[in-house]
């Protein structure tokens, strides 16, 4: 078996040889103006060539963890890139999705913009290029911006049927992937053993009631708060569009009662390392991670349910040094540059230039191109980047207030659903009408027009341009989360009237609060309050009895 998996190994990086060769020899054969100067960046010397500071700081705001960053500021700081065009350093500004356009904007105010954008999903990039902060690669105007052209050759204009960079209205190019990604769930094998729970293998096997057994004291799956992880942000999408939005806010809705909910994304995934969670929502590279860290994990793509993307660069509109920032872009497309920062171990992303498997870092992890191949060849839902933009900011809210801040109503509720229904003290019918009761929309005033509404997808939408008015925003957070509890409470009572209307062996016999208070709790066809009739007759005979005989 070892030798089989060594001999494919080998056929898919022969495979990607012409494939990177082909890439090469067509970014050669245009007419660039560095004429053959060779790899690796043969545009340097042409970027020298053109004006521009020394000693430069670059200012890159971007998504990425630190592990990622602090390679990339040794490897770039390090590189000819770097040293011959003076950039002495680099400032990351690490900043959540909701803070991108205040920073952006503040940074041109203060007038040292921001110079380059980098890490965060196409959704992210997408709103920020729709509010005019991206700057579109115009060679014309802009001839530094070849060098990224160039590299951009290496990269295949769609994998897994996504594109792999953004074109404008003005037919330009805007932002590009430097690295691509899937979603799925990292599960502890180990820790499925030991609570006997199946490997989850789709989204909604993690709303399953066997994962709610341990409930409330031990949590077994991870997921993260949407309005602190870009990646979780986009499985809650992915989920919504390849379920549809009503069964989609079933499935978020289970899978949140079933689970701990975490401020990031890493925290699932070391969560997961540890073994304090048996699975968690991921994106891949977390997964691969887990999987080097910890031989009992493993990544699992859920198969016809997630999507492949890429993961954006771009130039922030308005930076005062265009020449390095076009040459931090090139290098990080590079497979002799930021390329290679994916396949360290402690990072293991997969890269969008397949190039980079053919240098020597990139023979040393066939396991990240076996796990490339399975990426962009796997199916997945045709997914509506637009529609997740219209709808991604209300979501992420009403993600918060129902299930965040509604968490501890809400998993206090399912888990008693469960246990009832793992023990047979509820039938499937009523676990069903109680899954309904929970996961059902509940109504609100919209603040807008003081009508009543309910979260659909058309709401989300008409809302998203007008959540950012914080009146708006409070009405409806405090809506949301109001309405998710009382929806959480009404649930648990009706789970109490059918307990309280059920026999031993969970068969319900009455199904209304009125029919409760008269069913019979054996099988002799008494009513309790008969048998309480009765038992206050026979004391209070007795009572006169011993009277009359003193």
């Amino acid at each position: 078996m070892r030798v089989s998996r060594i001999s494919a190994f080998a056929l898919i990086a022969l495979l990607l040889v012409p494939i990177a060769a082909s890439a090469v020899s067509t970014a050669q054969d245009q007419n660039w103006p560095w004429g053959n100067a060779s790899e690796p960046f043969p545009w340097l010397d042409y970027l020298k060539s053109l004006p521009h500071e020394d000693g430069v700081t670059l200012i890159i705001i971007t998504r990425h963890e630190s592990t990622i960053l602090e390679k990339t500021r040794q490897a770039f700081l390090s590189s000819p890139v770097a040293k011959e065009l003076g950039i002495k350093n680099i400032q990351f500004v690490q900043a959540g999705p909701e803070q991108w356009e205040t920073y952006i904007q503040r940074g041109i105010e203060r007038g040292r913009p921001i110079d380059v954008a980098w890490g965060g999903g196409p959704t992210l990039f997408n709103y920020i290029d729709s509010k005019g902060y991206l700057e579109p690669l115009d060679t014309s105007t802009h001839p530094e911006y070849l060098a990224i052209m160039y590299e951009m050759t290496k990269i295949p204009e769609t994998i897994a049927g996504v594109p792999t960079y953004l074109k404008g209205d003005d037919g330009l190019i805007h932002w590009i992937g430097a690295a691509i990604s899937s979603f799925g769930i990292t599960v502890n094998h180990k820790l499925l053993q030991q609570y006997n729970l199946p490997t989850p293998q789709k989204w909604d096997d993690l709303t399953k009631p066997e994962f709610a057994k341990e409930l409330p004291t031990t949590p077994l799956v991870g997921v993260a708060d949407p309005t602190m992880s870009t990646s979780n942000t986009r499985m809650y999408e992915i989920i919504l569009q390849g379920y549809g939005w009503d069964q989609g806010w079933r499935v978020l809705t289970l899978m949140a009662a079933n689970a701990k909910i975490y401020d990031s994304s890493s925290g699932v995934r070391d969560a997961v390392i540890l073994g304090e969670i048996a699975a968690g929502i991921t994106i891949d590279f977390y997964g691969y991670t887990a999987m080097h860290q910890n031989p009992d994990c493993e990544y699992i793509l859920p198969q016809g349910l997630t999507i492949v993307n890429a993961d954006p660069i771009a130039i922030i509109k308005g930076t005062k040094h265009p020449v390095q920032a076009a040459a931090f872009v090139a290098w990080v497309l590079s497979q002799y540059g930021g390329q290679q920062i994916w396949l360290d171990t402690d990072v293991n992303r997969l890269p969008i230039n397949p190039s980079v498997f053919n240098t020597t870092l990139g023979q040393e992890r066939q396991d990240l191109l076996q796990a490339y191949e399975t990426a962009i060849n796997s199916p997945g839902i045709e997914f509506n980047e637009t529609l997740a933009g219209l709808t991604e900011r209300p979501m992420q809210f009403y993600f918060k207030a129902t299930l965040v801040k509604a968490h501890d109503d809400l998993q206090q509720v399912w888990a008693a659903i469960a246990k009832a229904y793992l023990e047979g003290k509820i039938t499937k019918e009523q676990f069903d009408t109680l899954v309904n009761k929970l996961t059902e929309p509940f109504t609100f005033k919209d603040p807008l027009t003081n009508q009543e509404v309910t979260f659909t997808q058309e709401y989300a939408v008409k809302i998203s341009k007008h959540i950012g008015d914080q009146a708006v925003f409070q009405a409806l957070m405090s809506q949301w989360e109001d309405g998710a509890r009382q929806r959480y409470q009404e649930t648990y009572q009706l789970l109490q009237q059918m307990l309280q209307g059920s026999t031993a062996t969970g068969t319900q016999t009455g199904t209304t609060t009125q029919e409760t208070t008269t069913t019979t709790t054996g099988g002799g066809g008494v009513s309790t309050q008969l048998i309480a009739v009765i038992i206050g007759i026979i004391v209070i005979i007795g009572a006169a009895y011993f009277i009359l005989k003193k």
